[in-house]
């Protein structure tokens, strides 16, 4: 046999243990990561597999390869409206927090392990990241639902840190090796890699959406290998002209993930599980690197440092930096303890070893030890300390089936599920009394294990998943009526269709107008009444923020009716305006 083949053998047989080995962490609860990295630990040298490996050179190249893919993932995954609530708190912990619980942790090794300045320095910076791996892994297979702005910020948080926690550890090995000097030099150097990071990632996003959806492909499995292209290409153009490549990929990801893309779920699909199998490569490898009896002897040192993250430095830095934020105190508490280390900090452990610091299998030994105990002791309390601090929300169960628009052309039409709600509008009501837009329709309904064709008299229940069909521009007309949004809050200024056939009770109940007339009066009665026998398309009623417009007539009934809102109003103005259908005010 080959090296080659069984090598191949070894990777094919650890990937199949990590995938099984996820299945058994939902059933105890340990995060997958620690499965995953101890797999690797018993299949190393000095466990049950004596396979031995320590190149930490392929182990860093190894490492930086699977967080661009992991990051990519993430940012393809953040909507924009998540990004947009959580921005500032998210980005002050992503810079000043890392900053803070460096500088925290370095004190602590500094005293209690007698360590100089800089090298206390450079461990706190190494492990002063939390990690999106392992913050999203414990979140989702744990099924952890948490309030949005909690979980939104933790998430956006732990997948956009890690450019700071690299530009920290490589300025601080700089300074160790007489590269750099500390001091004003190096704002300038951080200024310079997070604005070319982010200038890269954002110009990588747009472009990759322009190519995607123009280039016509005749193989549509060679988008998502398009897209991911573009994640390596933005990382190492950023890297090439000293800009942050992590940033520059999530941010890419982030771009892409929220324009309209074509093949949308084969790409994703394909996205999730190349990060899937990237964590599970990343944490085996981490874990062959491993030795138990060198962590052994680290983990005097390892608990100290360990004991002041999860206690001492993250909970403060949390607290001084969310309070302005208007964080509520269990939820600031929640946040702290769900700053999870993983794969960076050890990734990052490897920078010492490869630039031959004489500390460097020291740092690298207590570092590990101090992922493991994070990863163990708060991914296995996350889902508890929630529960406690009242922040855990009702998941709302998943679909059955799936239903898209697989095209390779850009069209103008999504496919949207609603899971409805108690609270939904369209709870208990039948299809055709929805009061849908003219371009949007019900296209499928998921009960259960059931399959239910819509019809005008198919009733729909709580619990039910409805698949829509609508035009993207319909999308925050759709989302009043299966979802409990306040009905005093305004629609922005938009234009939309309803069916003539749309009762006053429904215009009023849907969309909080009101029209003159009966709630059993339709659209096309109040229009008629309103507008008088001189109608036709093009005739207008303006009323106090909205305005009907005659669009299209079968026979001599309206059938499609434009509304324009322009403000919001629950009045009946006492004169409306009317206009006939040659624009003729009445």
């Amino acid at each position: 046999m080959f090296a080659i083949d069984r090598l191949v053998l070894i990777a094919g047989a650890l990937i199949l243990l990590g995938i099984i080995s996820s299945k058994l962490s939902w059933r105890l609860g340990l995060p997958v990561l620690v499965l995953f990295m101890v797999i690797g630990m018993l299949a190393g040298s000095e466990g049950i597999g004596r396979f031995a490996f320590e190149n930490y050179a392929v182990a860093h190249g190894v490492g930086t390869i699977a967080l661009i893919v992991i990051l990519f993932d993430g940012g393809l995954r953040t909507p924009a409206s998540q990004l947009r609530r959580t921005l500032g708190p998210a980005a002050t912990l992503a810079t000043a927090g890392v900053l803070l619980t460096a500088m925290v942790t370095a004190a602590a090794v500094h005293l209690v392990l007698g360590a100089g300045w800089l090298v206390s320095l450079l461990v706190g910076s190494i492990v002063s990241s939390t990690d999106a791996a392992a913050v999203l892994s414990v979140l989702r297979s744990q099924g952890l639902h948490v309030r949005k702005r909690v979980g939104a910020t933790l998430e956006i948080e732990s997948a956009s840190n890690d450019p700071m926690a690299v530009f920290l550890t490589v300025a601080i090995l700089q300074v160790l090796l007489g590269q750099r000097e500390l001091g004003i030099g190096l704002l300038g150097l951080f200024v310079m890699q997070m604005g070319l990071g982010t200038l890269v990632g954002l110009a990588f996003g747009k472009l990759t959406l322009e190519i995607v959806n123009r280039i016509n492909l005749t193989a549509a499995g060679l988008y998502p290998v398009l897209t991911s292209t573009a994640g390596l290409l933005a990382f190492g153009v950023a890297a090439a002209i000293g800009g942050s490549g992590f940033l520059a990929t999530y941010l890419a990801g982030v771009v892409i993930g929220n324009g309209r893309l074509i093949f949308r779920r084969g790409i994703f699909q394909f996205h999730d599980g190349t990060a899937w199998l990237a964590q599970i490569a990343m944490f085996v490898m981490l874990g062959l690197l491993s030795f138990p009896s060198r962590l052994i002897e680290a983990a005097p040192a390892g608990l100290l440092i360990a004991a002041t993250l999860l206690f001492v430095a993250r909970p403060l830095t949390v607290a001084l930096l969310l309070k302005p934020f208007r964080f509520r105190w269990n939820e600031i508490l929640f946040v702290g303890w769900g700053g999870l280390k993983g794969a960076v900090p050890v990734v990052l452990a490897t920078f010492p070893l490869l630039l031959g610091l004489p500390a460097g299998p020291v740092i690298f030994d207590v570092v590990f030890f101090v992922v493991l105990v994070s990863a163990v002791l708060q991914g296995w309390t996350l889902p508890l300390v929630a529960r406690r601090l009242d922040l855990e929300t009702p998941s709302l169960p998943s679909p059955p089936v799936t239903l898209e628009i697989t095209s390779l052309r850009d069209v103008d039409g999504d496919i949207v599920e609603y899971t409805v709600t108690p609270e939904s509008r369209a709870a208990n009501r039948l299809v055709r009394d929805l009061a849908l837009p003219a371009n949007a329709v019900v296209a499928l309904i998921a009960r259960g294990t059931e399959i239910i064709p819509p019809r005008g008299t198919t009733r729909i229940l709580t619990g039910d998943h409805v698949f829509v069909v609508l035009r993207a521009e319909s999308r925050n007309v759709v989302d009043r009526v299966f979802r409990s949004a306040d009905l005093r809050a305004e629609l922005p200024p938009i234009d939309f269709e309803l069916r003539g056939s749309a009762t006053v009770a429904d215009l009023d109940e849907f969309y909080g107008y009101r029209l003159p007339g009966d709630d059993t009066e339709t659209i096309d009665a109040v229009l008629r009444r309103e507008l008088g026998e001189d109608i036709g398309p093009g005739s207008r009623l303006s009323l106090e923020g909205l305005d009907l417009v005659v669009r299209d007539m079968v026979d001599e009934r309206i059938d499609t009716v434009g509304l324009h809102v322009t403000a919001r109003s629950h009045a009946v103005p006492a004169e409306p305006t009317k206009v006939d259908g040659n624009g003729d005010v009445a």
